[in-house]
């Protein structure tokens, strides 16, 4: 069984918050029919150094504005996430996921903070709920369950020549029981992951393997190499009982055969998710030995990548020359022809893969490096309190006067029961703005709009998450106002954050 069936380890992609509009067609600030914001608009004053006592909220650092940035379509509108693209995972590798950071968005059309959208199962055939966590079967899987069955088939006409066309049912068995065994090694990352109270998304079986998209990050190096090595512990488990099954029954029948092909696929995704390289098993626990020795995540997976990297390189020039010289059990005067270019694409891709997925990994732990940079204080837009029935363009004066960017609808004893939305604001033209109040352009407040302005990295982000949408009220610890948190400004410095070199 090529090592390139086995499991994999699940890399999450990193996020890219994107603000859209639900409910409404996309305005920018140059949108036909909607005048420029005049100077007095919150969104383009930018803040003095310091916020009049007599304007409410406290003064934050807020980010550059971007009207049209939001949408102002309907009475509704909501922020939604950019889904992240998937990460490719390593072949033969079933480790744990690193840390999905949440990344700010909505899912559909809501009223609220910026929400990860939910992604739908988009992973194939639903076969059951194990633990609580789906397990789905992807199309891909048909394909390589196709290619086992042909190439296993041709083996047991060598060996079983006696079994004829019912070789393939045989094959097809085999295609099975090993993805089965797959199975095995990722509900063994998975309930290790849920002993340590980690998220698990869900487990994919696939073109190359399996998948388990576990949510968090271990916390401690040795929960790291736990978790990465109950895998192939896993699989050299069952390389031992079908191993200890070959050896009590006759050898050359069709039981015989199928054990002992059992076996040695599963001690080949052992050994090779132990290779010391991300994003394989064994690079998991190699980031996991560095990370303690050194106390920093970050050079342990500086340090894993790197060795995934070689490792690629050694498997693309490798793989080929090993099946040429005999070493991987063939006969070197038989290899020729078509089986040197499908080793030659074999390892290409594999490879790949691994490259890839170290890169991927890289990624990931700049990400949660930068995370902490994400401060609601910060990010804050300064904002002025104004009564419901407040004109639009005297809203608009009074914020420019105190050098704010937000409005917050009060009620007759001061306290917030609305968010002025900056896109709301952006659509009404200039000249209908004495006409119009802010009531009808604000979002009423609900709990999980209120956020804390002491909130940074991923938690900030978790609870933005909870409640989708465009602008949030971020208050004191003793329930002060201090300004407004626009969504499209954490997705600004989410993106600087993400670029910016560690």
């Amino acid at each position: 069984m090529p090592a390139a069936a086995g499991p994999r380890a699940a890399q999450p992609a990193a996020p890219e918050p994107g603000v859209t509009e639900a409910g409404g067609t996309q305005r920018g600030a140059a949108e036909p029919g909607a005048t420029e914001p005049a100077a007095a608009e919150p969104a383009a004053t930018e803040p003095p150094a310091a916020m009049p006592a007599a304007a409410g909220p406290r003064a934050a650092q807020p980010a550059a504005p971007e009207p049209g940035a939001t949408e102002a379509g309907g009475t509704e509108p909501g922020a939604t996430e950019a889904r992240p693209a998937g990460r490719p995972q390593a072949p033969g590798g079933s480790g744990p996921t690193e840390t999905r950071p949440p990344a700010p968005g909505a899912r559909g059309r809501r009223t609220g903070p910026p929400k990860a959208q939910k992604r739908g199962p988009g992973g194939g055939l639903l076969m059951g709920r194990p633990f609580g966590v789906p397990v789905y079967v992807a199309p891909s899987w048909f394909l390589v369950a196709a290619l086992i069955t042909w190439v296993f088939g041709g083996q047991l006409d060598r060996v079983l020549p006696e079994l004829g066309g019912a070789r393939y049912l045989v094959s097809l068995f085999f295609a099975v029981a090993f993805y089965a065994s797959v199975l095995v090694h990722e509900l063994a990352h998975t309930v290790a992951a849920l002993r340590f109270k980690l998220p698990v998304r869900r487990i994919q079986l696939q073109f190359f393997g399996g998948v388990s998209e576990i949510e968090k990050e271990s916390e401690t190096p040795g929960r790291e190499f736990v978790l990465a090595f109950v895998g192939p512990l896993l699989s050299l488990v069952l390389a031992g009982v079908f191993y200890a099954g070959m050896r009590a029954v006759e050898p050359g029948t069709v039981p015989g055969v199928l054990l002992a092909g059992l076996m040695i696929s599963n001690l080949i995704v052992a050994v090779f998710n132990l290779l010391p390289g991300l994003p394989l098993d064994g690079g998991r626990m190699l980031r996991a030995v560095v990370w303690k020795i050194t106390g920093k995540p970050m050079s342990g997976t500086i340090a894993a990548a790197w060795v995934g990297r070689a490792l690629a390189v050694s498997v693309l020039i490798g793989l080929p020359l090993l099946n040429q010289s005999g070493a991987l059990g063939g006969d070197p005067q038989e290899i020729g022809g078509m089986n040197t270019v499908t080793d030659a694409l074999l390892a290409a891709i594999l490879a790949a893969i691994i490259w890839t997925g170290a890169g991927n990994s890289l990624r990931m732990a700049r990400l949660r490096e930068h995370l902490p940079e994400l401060r609601a204080r910060t990010l804050t837009r300064r904002a002025v309190p104004v009564e419901s029935g407040t004109p639009l363009s005297e809203a608009l004066r009074r914020a420019n006067d105190a050098g704010a960017r937000a409005l917050v609808v009060v009620d007759p004893d001061g306290d917030p029961t609305a968010v002025v939305r900056e896109a709301a604001i952006v659509s009404v033209p200039q000249h209908r703005r004495p006409w119009v109040t802010v009531s009808g352009l604000a979002q009423d407040l609900t709990e999980g709009m209120r956020v804390s302005a002491e909130l940074a990295g991923e938690e900030l982000l978790d609870t933005l998450r909870a409640t989708p949408a465009t602008e949030y009220l971020v208050v004191e610890d003793s329930g002060e106002i201090y300004g407004v948190l626009s969504a499209a400004d954490v997705e600004r410095a989410f993106v600087k954050a993400m670029a910016r070199p560690s």
